[in-house]
């Protein structure tokens, strides 16, 4: 439920740590963990993915290791679940880790590296109502937030978990006939503006806008 940099920083990590915000059945365990004082008669439970597939370069072998981790704060199915909460928690967060090592990599001998990237739900109060009649639900700003408390609390969750600079990837849609994402995107926009006026430069947050749909149609 960690990644690769932090088990081999965390040092002083002696047993699961169950606080984490991919373990799933903290709540349920908590009894049982406090009684032992330890981790050891518990499972942590993670929802994610996790693939390894072994590839030859010009002859040199080297191993692909691809783990997805779900959080459990603020999780639901497509939709019905969207956003932000009051708390700074996205809708559907997902940590996914690629790891690339070479077949020695256990005796030290060989290379590792790693690259961990964050997915998550556009950090503002919004909403779709599912329905079977509309394959794309009309989009709702539910809640205006002038000073966007929400969106800096998730910010600051990420910086607390990766460092700086955060860099967002914002994928949505610039063009539509009908404004939808659109929508999204400017408000999105500008609460990033927002929040960058209080930030030093080295703390910005980089906002890139890459229309996906708009690139994916070249193919």
């Amino acid at each position: 439920m960690q990644s690769l940099q932090q088990n081999v920083t965390s040092s002083e990590m002696k047993e699961m740590p169950y606080e984490n915000l991919f373990v799933w059945n903290t709540f349920l365990t908590e009894p049982i963990r406090s009684r032992c004082r330890n981790t050891l008669w518990t499972v942590a439970l993670v929802h994610g993915h996790f693939k390894q597939v072994k590839l030859s370069i010009f002859g040199r072998e080297i191993n692909v290791v691809l783990i997805s981790r779900r959080s459990r704060h603020f999780a639901g199915t497509r939709y019905l679940k969207r956003g932000v909460n009051d708390h700074g928690k996205v809708a559907n967060d997902v940590e996914t880790e690629q790891i690339v090592f070479e077949e020695e990599a256990g005796s030290c001998k060989g290379r590792m590296s790693a690259v961990v990237q964050m997915r998550g739900s556009i950090p503002l109060f919004w909403s779709q109502e599912a329905s079977r009649l509309s394959p794309k639900p009309d989009i709702f700003v539910q809640r205006y937030d002038p000073t966007y408390e929400a969106t800096k609390k998730h910010f600051d969750d990420l910086a607390q978990r990766y460092g700086h600079p955060i860099i967002i990837l914002n994928l949505i849609k610039t063009v539509e006939k009908r404004p939808r994402e659109m929508m999204l995107r400017r408000e999105y926009f500008n609460a990033v503006g927002y929040l960058n006026q209080n930030l030093p430069e080295e703390r910005k947050l980089r906002f890139i806008h890459w229309d996906f749909h708009k690139f994916a149609k070249r193919f």
